[in-house]
């Protein structure tokens, strides 16, 4: 059989149970409505899902690898709770790689950037008039994964694909509780955007580093205050 054969004979293989329970796990607690810290019970998510225990144990496996549960031997699985420490270490890690990425995206896909970051910055608009923090924290997401997909590198992509699901839900969790963080982080888009668009690289590089230091101090200050989460640990 020949190659072109073969290719022909191919299939579009469903997606899996338990990869679609994952998904769902996962979109709820970048949402907020899994709380950080909040024990997960297999029977009890299997019930509200309409699934078996197998594919809900097999999904927090795979949620795990990507830092969004804590499974813990004879206790239980739990969403993350991010200590002082992950917060400034997430941080840190973010300028390595966005700074990175802003620097290939304006090089190598200027123009699909600013597409996805005007659709990015049409939905924060939306959001905002609708005052939906979700929906808020969403197109954050989706704002800065435009420099993240248009790079062209797919080892940053990778490398950042490993904390986006934390990065998405600490958004919701911990920038959303604080008076006044939305409406800093809202100029702080704008002020990028303008940046890209001239293609003022130091500055656009100031900007982000500038805005990536305000989000730790406000996820410091909140887990701080006890704005999120649980009040429980589990270590």
């Amino acid at each position: 059989m020949s190659l072109a054969s073969s290719a022909a004979l191919s299939i579009d293989r469903p997606r899996s149970l338990t990869t679609t329970v994952a998904e769902r796990l996962r979109q709820a607690i970048i949402d907020s409505e899994l709380p950080l810290g909040s024990e997960l019970s297999e029977l009890g998510l299997a019930a509200k899902l309409g699934v078996s225990r197998t594919p809900v144990r097999e999904a927090l496996s795979m949620l795990q690898l990507q830092g969004m549960v804590n499974i813990v031997p004879q206790k239980g699985s739990y969403v993350f709770f991010p200590t002082e420490q992950d917060l400034v270490d997430l941080c840190e890690y973010r300028i390595l790689l966005e700074c990175r990425a802003v620097s290939f995206a304006l090089a190598r896909r200027r123009a699909e950037t600013i597409e996805m970051l005007n659709g990015a910055k049409a939905a924060m608009d939306e959001a905002r008039a609708k005052a939906d923090p979700v929906a808020y924290s969403r197109a954050d997401t989706v704002f800065h994964e435009a420099f993240i997909r248009n790079c062209r590198n797919r080892f940053i992509e990778d490398g950042y694909a490993l904390v986006s699901g934390p990065i998405a839900t600490l958004r919701t969790h911990l920038s959303v509780p604080l008076a006044g963080v939305q409406d800093r982080s809202y100029i702080e888009h704008q002020q990028m955007m303008s940046a890209f668009e001239r293609g003022d690289l130091v500055e656009l590089d100031s900007i982000l580093v500038n805005h990536i230091l305000n989000t730790r101090h406000s996820y410091v200050r909140a887990l701080q205050e006890g704005l999120i989460g649980t009040s429980a640990r589990h270590d």
